[in-house]
């Protein structure tokens, strides 16, 4: 709160679009601890693939060459599955700021939690409960989706989460559902001209924790994005931020000068401010977004891969590009489907 009071106090927007109440909202709203929220408005859906061959051992560091395979979509249950049933509802960690991904729809009166994540949950809980609406949503920051699922705060999380072999060491990942990238965000009128040499001095920001914090570590080209404390327990990072959507805040402060974030997220934070744009012409990683689940979970991985393959089924009229059109396509044009899934093989 006292964040966001600062920035309305100091008033030094820069002339930066028309919409920067509603950041100031999701930054009101979001939580830096778990908390239940509202249920949104959700879609069922799902793609036929081949099955692959069953592994019930999770990733390890050594063995980790292809991160984005997963345990074959099944149908079973197992003890996962039936804590969920007990419940009565499934817990879900989401991202409630981040525009049409999982955010509160500050046009209805009840602050619904809308998107693409958001669809995909409501998906996974019908097939497991039989009711969309069976769900607790938890929001999490960006630097507390694992410690989330390791402290049984939730079942899944359904967050942009980035498929890697450092997280897969942690939790377990289903199939990608959403192909991204490392994509740079700045100023229109900014002479920066992507990840290049132009970020040369540049004050860039990041989320804890996130794949873009880990791709300027390995290669910066002269960019400050590290806090002088980054790896101590002090608060009030200036560069590195709990959530992705405090960098927006931050640039349109103009304490920083660019954010490194994947381009799917970008693109909705150009969506709400125009006075910002995507630097460079592509992505320069290609990243793979899965549903993480608890390491061990083997039954509730291999039940959201089949949720999954329903979701994928069906072309241009599969719950995916249902929901892909409703909100994604306007700022992310052109993508005719979801990532093919890969499954593991002895």
């Amino acid at each position: 709160m006292t964040r966001a009071k600062g920035w309305v106090a100091r008033g030094r927007l820069r002339g930066w679009g028309g919409v920067t109440g509603m950041a100031v909202a999701c930054v009101v709203t979001a939580s830096l601890t778990l908390l239940p929220l509202a249920h949104g408005e959700g879609a069922l859906g799902g793609l036929d693939t081949g099955p692959g061959a069953t592994s019930a051992v999770p990733v390890k560091a050594g063995e980790c060459k292809d991160p984005e395979a997963s345990l074959p979509a099944s149908g079973d249950d197992g003890p996962s599955i039936e804590k969920i049933r007990k419940r009565g509802k499934l817990v879900a960690g989401v991202d409630q700021n981040s525009f049409r991904w999982g955010y509160r729809n500050p046009e209805v009166r009840s602050g619904t939690l809308e998107g693409f994540d958001i669809d995909l949950v409501r998906a996974i809980a019908e097939n497991i409960l039989g009711d969309r609406d069976a769900v607790i949503f938890r929001a999490i920051p960006t630097n507390q989706r694992i410690a989330a699922l390791e402290s049984d705060k939730v079942d899944v999380v359904v967050r942009t989460m980035t498929i890697n072999c450092k997280r897969a060491e942690q939790v377990a990942f289903s199939t990608a559902y959403f192909q991204a990238g490392q994509q740079v965000l700045a100023p229109k009128e900014s002479t920066i001209s992507g990840y290049d040499e132009s970020l040369k001095g540049k004050r860039v920001c990041t989320a804890e924790g996130s794949t873009a914090y880990d791709a300027l570590d390995e290669k910066s080209f002269g960019a400050i994005f590290k806090d002088e404390h980054d790896g101590t327990e002090l608060d009030e990072d200036q560069l590195t931020v709990p959530n992705q959507l405090d960098c927006l805040v931050r640039l349109q402060l103009g304490e920083v000068d660019a954010v490194v974030t994947d381009n799917a997220l970008a693109a909705g934070q150009a969506a709400q401010d125009p006075a910002v744009e995507l630097k460079g012409d592509a992505p320069f990683t290609t990243e793979y977004y899965g549903v993480a689940a608890k390491l061990g979970a083997d039954d509730l991985v291999a039940r959201v891969n089949q949720v999954l393959v329903e979701y994928r089924r069906g072309g241009a009229q599969s719950p995916w590009m249902k929901s892909y059109r409703a909100w994604l396509a306007e700022g992310l044009p052109g993508i005719e489907g979801p990532p093919a899934p890969k499954y593991r093989s002895n």
